[in-house]
């Protein structure tokens, strides 16, 4: 009888998350200036003792690295700036709990939402995981995920907030 207490208890912890690490799947669509487009595939983020594991199934999308990051807001949409509709500007800023308005990267003591470069292959697919060593499952509910149309460079020179550019794709997290 102990035995099949052990055990029950020990389904219960799994199915309760006791002993499996927090999960979600973040559905990503294209963006533009004229809103969300079509669906692009997921980013599957799960936590780990190493920080938060980010695995993208995603479609076209321009080769090689992309900024990445969690922004503050649940919000994919267009927003005006200086007169014109930006795509995804919505989403807000980087997400930055601390207030420390820093772009120092994954590794650094900035934005908890910077997240490393998303590789992606020459033929528009992205499948490699990341780990993002400041960044829990809990910390993008009520956030959004934006992926830029170039690279990051993890400072603010020469071009703010790492120069990835425009908004190409975005996730509201369930």
């Amino acid at each position: 009888m102990a035995r099949l207490s052990l055990l029950g208890a020990a389904s219960l912890g799994l199915i309760c998350g006791g002993a499996v690490a927090a999960e979600l799947v973040i559905p990503i669509n294209a963006i533009d200036a004229s809103g969300i487009g079509a669906s692009i595939g997921t980013l599957t983020v799960k936590d780990s003792k190493a920080g938060a594991v980010v695995t993208p199934k995603l479609v076209g999308l321009s080769s090689g690295p992309h900024g990445f990051h969690v922004h503050e807001n649940p919000s994919c949409a267009p927003k005006d700036q200086d007169g014109k509709p930006v795509a995804g500007l919505a989403a807000g800023g980087h997400f930055d709990p601390d207030k420390s308005g820093k772009h120092e990267g994954p590794w650094g003591r900035g934005h908890k939402g910077d997240m490393p470069a998303l590789a992606v292959n020459g033929d528009g697919t992205a499948s490699d995981a990341v780990t993002v060593p400041n960044l829990k499952v809990a910390d993008l509910k009520g956030r959004s995920v934006i992926i830029h149309a170039g690279a990051d460079n993890y400072a603010d020179q020469p071009k703010p907030l790492g120069g990835g550019g425009p908004r190409v794709a975005c996730g509201v997290v369930p």
